[in-house]
């Protein structure tokens, strides 16, 4: 399973293949493709699994590979996928697809912590040899009205020895949703049943240590949290992340200061344009202090953002669905990998920088300090009502909306 790490709590996995598909115009090809090349078994973990037509094209790609035979397996959230027709669903049933939703009952009038715990993974498994992690939903990428560039955002493609902690991992997600949803008689369905779980030994691919981690609401909720603070505290030259929902909690702004306190470049790419008021407004009020601190902010606004990837002393990197928020980080069950190799975070790096200059705009300290009053108010009451709605749910953590 790897050996420990010097960073305690990440476990480096070596010999993989780990390569970096930025937006939904270079992921959904790649993964379709090894849907079509599935000859036992699929599983697949969204989010969001919408109707159109990037969610037309994978569910008849999951349909073909249950025709013929493959055991193919779907988990989707019940908030972020409520609006999937039950046309699409009974069409994937038909043709063998085992669907299932994940917490199907919400309901917009409470604030209960298990209302707000929702699958926010974003996961595809091939026959124990290819899986698939990030921040993807299975939605176009142009799916709102007047857009023109396409959604940013970034998976990776991984094979070699970590697609057995990502397969272990998502089966005993299946195993504890198809328990809860079929109660006592589950023992006796197949859709509780995993017949394909000999030993797997996968073959090397590549030269890439890595790690795969979750986090839920059972023994991993601080796992990803706890990777990035270790990694930005041994931090020397230089912190990069891209998050699409900034509003982390005092241990770790304090950790990023402390960086950029003690020489260390700190490089924040945040969501420039507006997709949810509250949370864009709640996020800028953290602004002030950051920029005191010399880190640098840039807003994106070429297109909405949807990236949650980050890229250390230019050896550790991680991609995948954690938000760095209260929600991501408190509530709902996230699952990220991370990458110790210099090829690799260069190569995201170097999309990171390439997307700063062409599609950012830099915050500078002096003009935000001239902003208007009523812009910083706004912030902070948003702040704030963020803060006392998660507070409620008993967590200091949010709500989920949209295509986070």
């Amino acid at each position: 399973m790897g050996k420990k790490d010097k960073m305690a709590g990440t476990r480096f996995v070596p010999n993989n293949q780990i390569t970096l598909l930025q937006n939904g115009e270079t992921y959904f090809p790649v993964m379709e493709a090894a849907l079509d090349r599935a000859e036992h078994e699929i599983y697949l973990i969204s989010y969001i699994f919408k109707n159109d037509t990037i969610g037309q094209r994978i569910a008849e790609a999951l349909r073909r590979a249950a025709l013929r035979g493959v055991k193919t397996r779907v988990l989707i959230d019940g908030f972020g996928s409520d609006n999937l027709p039950e046309t699409m669903a009974v069409s994937l049933n038909t043709a063998g697809v085992m669907l299932m939703k994940f917490r199907p009952k919400i309901s917009p009038w409470t604030l209960q912590r298990r209302r707000l715990r929702r699958l926010h993974r974003k996961i595809v498994i091939v026959d124990q040899r290819s899986a698939f992690v990030g921040g993807i939903n299975i939605v176009d990428d142009f799916d709102l009205p007047d857009q023109t560039s396409s959604r940013y955002d970034y998976a990776v493609h991984v094979e070699g020895p970590l697609v057995r902690d990502i397969l272990a991992s998502t089966r005993r997600l299946w195993s504890r949703v198809t328990w809860s949803r079929f109660s006592t008689w589950t023992r006796f369905s197949p859709w509780g049943r995993d017949k394909d779980r000999q030993a797997f030994f996968p073959e090397s691919r590549g030269s890439m240590r890595a790690a795969f981690l979750v986090r839920n609401n059972i023994r991993h909720r601080r796992d990803i949290e706890g990777a990035y603070l270790q990694a930005i505290e041994q931090s020397q030259l230089e912190i990069i992340i891209a998050n699409a929902y900034f509003f982390p909690g005092s241990k770790f702004r304090r950790a990023l200061m402390d960086a950029a306190g003690r020489g260390v470049r700190v490089v924040l790419l945040l969501q420039g344009k507006m997709e949810y008021r509250l949370l864009y407004y709640a996020s800028k009020a953290l602004y002030g202090s950051f920029l005191e601190a010399g880190i640098q902010i840039h807003e994106y606004h070429k297109s909405l953002m949807h990236a949650k990837v980050a890229v250390i002393d230019e050896q550790w990197s991680t991609v995948g669905s954690s938000n760095l928020d209260p929600f991501s980080l408190m509530l709902a069950l996230e699952a990220n990998v991370v990458v110790d190799d210099k090829n690799f975070a260069g190569t995201l790096k170097y999309s990171l920088e390439k997307s700063i200059a062409a599609g950012a705009h830099q915050i500078q300290p002096n003009s935000w300090k001239v902003q208007p009053i009523l812009l910083r108010m706004v912030s902070w009451l948003c702040y704030g009502l963020v803060r006392f709605m998660t507070g409620m749910t008993g967590y200091a953590s949010g709500k989920d909306s949209g295509h986070m």
